[in-house]
């Protein structure tokens, strides 16, 4: 049986009617304690939930979700290396490559460790080479930046982490990131290097994915066009398993960084996907950031449910999407260096978990995962806001802080912090008429105006908010976070009784556009296409 069909899915929706009346601004007024009860603390990180809309009955039930799903069950299985990823026959192991003990860790019964390390260690070595001038390219100069060619989560995880430490990046080495098929974005990333002096890593397992080989056979033309042909051995490298491939590119295969099939594109940021981040930042650091996600990996397995971070951030999906209807959740970090971070939990979260079918082939009966959606603050306070504070939607948001700049420059973390939690205390909070006519008549404006203004400025409030706080934006603080969400993914899936870790519905679509590249080619005729694709073709034919 499912945690959906379980006694404790049916209480939680009793609890909801009960929930649905209730103000935010009444449970903070009916008990004092509320931050105390609905706060989590772990590691320097801590997550403040006393502003979404539980009680103490409600959290309980939740967690009663916990053995519902089984969820330790899960975790064992996880770490155990079985292939929970069914559909595909995968193992499940991204905890594996950012592993610190000396436990070994199996898969098909094998020790998977030995072959992390010698990846990571390679990594090193290469991170060195480069940063010491000890590689060069072809003409013997150093290597001045370093483009990351890659889609998905080839490219999405490793930028976001890249731009997220700015404040830590290696001086005189820049690293850029071309994943569109538009070759707007190769060609704007190229216009201002040189060939002389740049470095391109292909990641692309198969080293067969449409946008990437295209924009890797556009970026190698542009190369040897200016060095000629035996420059792309100094000039590229490689992440991928498929060697024979590689070596056809030109790259040499020694320089060609391995990981596995049960490493998920979303997860894989910790592998040699994310060696254009250790460019980035040095290898010691990008050591950091895996002891960061390792730190978080063993609280989410060692940690009871109601202590446990991932599952505290698991249960309030559930709560405000399945049993008090949000069908989005607004990420918001105020920090500048996270503003990727938002497009990143998109992919990871949504490509993960936006499935109706479950493990064994039925409807959930339940929606899963919320539309994700966000903008740095301060920014989305200037766009998207005025519809949270007063469009009338049910709109969970996801504050994130630094207690810390990593940019100190006088006056400004102050402001950002004050902004962040006025934004989450309004939404709690909201304004009524009374309050707006008492503010507007303290401010001496006549009663006629009073009388013709107020209702434009009355907030409903009532929105819900979690707010997570770190000590800093630094490698270890960034690496905890990431692991913060993923397992929040793998938990939510499992309560949901889905799995998390396949992606059909990227597939299909790839299958269709191989399907109509000919016919935008012009090598063969539109046949067996509906009216409207048949219109759309021929449209775009015309000269």
């Amino acid at each position: 049986m499912s945690a959906v069909t379980s006694q404790t899915w049916h209480n939680l929706e009793a609890h909801a009617q009960r929930v649905r009346p209730l103000h935010l601004r009444d449970l903070f007024a009916a008990d004092p304690g509320r931050f105390e009860q609905f706060s989590l603390e772990h590691d320097g990180l801590l997550i403040d939930f006393s502003k979404q809309r539980l009680t103490t009955e409600v959290w309980n039930a939740l967690h009663a979700l916990w053995w519902a799903a089984d969820l330790p069950a899960w975790q064992a299985r996880l770490q155990a290396g079985e292939a929970i990823n069914h559909t595909e026959g995968r193992a499940v192991l991204h905890h594996a490559l950012r592993h610190q003990g000396t436990r070994p860790i199996l898969h098909a019964g094998l020790d998977v460790m030995p072959a992390v390390r010698a990846v990571l260690e390679q990594m090193r070595r290469f991170c060195v080479a480069v940063h010491s001038g000890e590689w060069r390219g072809a003409t013997g100069e150093r290597i001045l930046d370093v483009v990351n060619i890659g889609i998905g989560g080839s490219d999405l995880g490793p930028k976001m982490a890249t731009q997220a430490l700015a404040a830590h990046h290696v001086p005189h080495l820049r690293v850029h990131y071309v994943s569109n098929l538009d070759a707007a974005h190769l060609a704007t990333v190229l216009q201002p290097l040189s060939p002389r002096t740049t470095l391109f890593i292909i990641a692309s397992k198969t080293f067969t994915t449409q946008e990437t080989m295209q924009n890797a056979a556009s970026a190698r033309r542009w190369l040897v066009d200016a060095l000629g042909e035996p420059a792309v051995r100094r000039h590229f490298v490689a992440v991928s398993t498929n060697l024979t491939e590689v070596a056809k590119f030109g790259i040499d295969p020694d320089n060609a960084f391995a990981f596995w099939d049960w490493v998920g594109g979303r997860f894989s940021v910790w592998s040699a996907i994310g060696l254009p981040l250790a460019l980035a930042i040095g290898f010691d650091h990008f050591e950091r950031f895996l002891a960061g996600a390792a730190a978080m990996d063993s609280h989410f397995f060692e940690a009871p449910v109601e202590r446990n971070l991932p599952m505290a951030l698991a249960l309030i999906d559930v709560w405000n999407t399945d049993f008090l209807g949000a069908e989005t959740r607004a990420c918001l970090p105020y920090s500048q260096s996270l503003e990727l971070l938002p497009r990143h939990l998109q992919q990871l979260e949504m490509e993960s978990n936006g499935k109706r079918t479950t493990r064994d082939g039925r409807d959930t009966g339940c929606a899963t995962t919320p539309i994700l959606w966000g903008e740095a603050g301060t920014n989305g306070q200037h766009a998207f806001y005025q519809l949270i504070h007063q469009g009338g939607r049910l709109i969970p948001c996801e504050f994130i802080a630094m207690r810390v700049p990593d940019f100190p420059l006088a006056g400004h973390h102050e402001k950002m912090l004050a902004n962040c939690c006025a934004q989450s205390e309004a939404l709690m909070r909201g304004k009524t008429i009374d309050e707006v006519r008492l503010e507007m008549a303290a401010a001496r404006i006549p009663e006629a105006v009073i009388a013709r203004l107020a209702p434009y400025k009355v907030f409903p409030g009532n929105q819900p908010s979690t707010t997570l706080l770190l000590p800093e934006l630094s490698p270890y603080t960034l690496g905890q976070l990431i692991a913060l969400f993923e397992h929040k993914v793998f938990a939510l899936g499992i309560i949901w009784n889905i799995n998390s870790f396949d992606q059909w519905g990227v597939e299909y679509g790839k299958q269709l556009a191989n399907r109509l590249l000919p016919v935008i080619e012009g090598r063969v005729g539109a046949d067996n296409l509906d009216s409207s694709t048949t219109g759309l073709l021929a449209y775009l034919r015309k000269k």
